[in-house]
């Protein structure tokens, strides 16, 4: 991939990345023991995220996937959320957890729980890779479990992109010259 355009140092290696995943796959797995899980993948960033996850989650799943927005283009959160793409079949009864790639402002996230409390799952857990604590507007957004806490820095990698691009790197890197 070219990476000449920007910028970008590595901020989380893809060893503490794969590490802390492990750490909280085993941690689902003993909360939810003897249960199945329904986890909601956060498209597009979240796909590497809820792929690694997945795999060390050691209960019978569901993975389903929304399409949600609240950046564009753009390298701040625009406030407003755009449901492109719901999920595919009822989570009533089922013991669900959102997959985020990153928590900024709270906004699309707050907005989320709502609509997930709306259909009645029988619980709502919330993970993210990484939180930015430090742009956070929202303050009902309880996190269940955070991969990582992250400077107000655009991050790029694993799934994260800047303009479509940089998605694929095994990495969390930080774009130097993006504002």
């Amino acid at each position: 991939m070219d990476t000449t355009k920007h910028e970008i140092s590595v901020l989380i290696p893809e060893e503490e990345l794969n590490k802390r995943i492990a750490e909280i796959g085993e941690e689902i797995t003993k909360k939810f023991k003897g249960e199945s899980v329904y986890l909601v993948c956060i498209l597009r960033g979240s796909i590497f995220y809820t792929t690694e996850l997945a795999k060390r989650i050691k209960l019978p799943m569901t993975i389903d996937f929304m399409t949600v927005s609240s950046y564009g283009a753009a390298t701040k959160s625009s406030g407003v959320i755009n449901v492109k793409k719901d999920l595919e079949s009822s989570v009533e009864g089922e013991n669900v957890i959102i997959v985020e790639d990153i928590i900024d402002s709270g906004n699309t996230l707050s907005r989320l729980l709502h609509l997930f409390e709306s259909r009645n799952p029988k619980t709502l857990t919330l993970t993210t890779l990484l939180d930015k604590p430090d742009r956070r507007v929202v303050e009902n957004v309880n996190v269940d479990y955070t991969g990582f806490v992250i400077p107000d820095k655009f991050v790029v990698g694993f799934g994260l992109d800047y303009d479509q691009r940089y998605r694929n790197l095994p990495y969390i890197g930080v774009i130097e010259d993006v504002e």
